[in-house]
């Protein structure tokens, strides 16, 4: 390693990262409403005991065969019921659902478009599936293509696992949950594909009906402040210089357009915890809670953040991800059961010849290890 050409890189990027002038946040959405940032905006979580149940549900998938005409995925998707601490069983919905996806290139009118078929592991979990005519979409459409390029197909393979996510949490408000609990997904609440505000639509109004709050919270924020820098980065810096203890949140920005309707707060849930994380609640929710009602939200998950292998995040989130997750071990004991089926069935050599048009990359990391 040259260390003198490391040492010029960092001294070169010292000199780019100038974060005394820490800005505002920059969202280019003209409706999103933005929030000053200085050290008059911080709010001490008041911890508060309830017996508000919360949810948390993560998704994960792999693919197991692809080429650029078609991919083969598999999909999970899990949820934990925890009160403050404590995890709590489920009423009677499956803690895990697990599925298979096949996204496949097909020509309608003359332009390529990508569908999707989904197959339930067990025959009773389809009703958690998305419908199958919502996962159709011509591979230029804006929502998954990359300026003139046509969409990747793995990626669009990856929708239907996301269309799941908000499908099953609509059904868990309706069997699981009380007026006063909380939903946590993975991620934002902003809708990033075609059709896919008509599953959190209908979540949205289920929750409406039951009186449950909706709410997401992320691993990472790409978030930046009109000065360029890491927005969460920016609010973590005027805590330290201001010497803001405990545990608080800071709202950052309102939401209101129909693709994405939410309150973005960052918030530090550890006192003892370096990190601090975007998490949103859902607009209309919010508007009807009280203080006490939100310290009692924020209260939930600063009491399931306390875990020591990683404070500051919530436990929920890593059961989760943990549980929704297919490992390394499993994607290679479901693609050779696949590879075998489609030998067994004569028809290997056919999907073959086109997987060899993207396989040399996993050759090559086989080659090296």
């Amino acid at each position: 390693m040259s260390f003198e050409a490391v040492r010029d890189l960092i001294n070169n990027l010292d000199s780019k990262i100038i974060d005394n002038r820490i800005g505002n946040p920059a969202f280019r959405d003209p409706s999103v409403k933005t929030y000053p940032l200085n050290k008059d905006g911080f709010r001490i979580i008041r911890k508060v005991k309830s017996p508000r149940k919360c949810v948390f549900i993560d998704g994960g998938n792999q693919e197991l065969a692809g080429a650029p005409n078609f991919s083969v995925q598999i999909n999970r998707v899990y949820f934990s019921i925890w009160v403050n601490d404590k995890s709590v069983r489920e009423r009677i919905l499956p803690k895990r659902i697990e599925f298979f996806s096949s996204t496949y290139s097909t020509m309608l009118d003359k332009e390529i478009f990508y569908g999707t078929s989904v197959f339930p592991s067990l025959p009773d979990q389809k009703i958690f599936l998305p419908e199958e005519g919502d996962l159709s979409f011509n591979s230029f459409d804006s929502s998954i293509a990359y300026k003139n390029q046509r969409a990747d197909i793995e990626r669009v393979a990856s929708i239907s696992r996301r269309f799941a996510e908000w499908h099953i949490a609509e059904k868990i408000v309706l069997n699981e949950l009380d007026k006063g609990d909380i939903v946590v997904l993975d991620g934002t609440l902003q809708t990033n594909f075609k059709n896919e505000e008509k599953y959190m639509s209908k979540l949205f109004k289920a929750a409406k009906e039951k009186g449950v709050i909706i709410s997401g919270f992320s691993k990472t924020s790409g978030l930046l402040t009109d000065t360029g820098l890491s927005l969460l980065g920016a609010v973590d810096k005027i805590a330290s210089d201001h010497r803001v203890e405990h545990e608080w949140y800071y709202p950052i920005a309102e939401a209101s357009s129909l693709d994405h309707n939410a309150v973005i707060l960052a918030v530090k849930l550890c006192a003892g915890s370096n990190r601090i994380y975007r998490y949103e609640i859902q607009g209309d929710c919010f508007k009807w809670m009280s203080e006490l009602e939100l310290n009692e939200v924020l209260s939930e998950l600063v009491y399931n953040s306390c875990d020591v292998t990683f404070p500051g995040y919530p436990y929920g989130l890593v059961d989760a991800d943990r549980l929704a997750r297919v490992s390394y071990d499993e994607a290679e004991y479901y693609r050779g059961a696949l590879l075998s089926q489609l030998s067994d069935v004569g028809k290997l050599e056919k999907f073959a010849r086109h997987m060899r048009a993207k396989d040399s990359h996993s050759i090559l990391n086989m080659l090296v290890k």
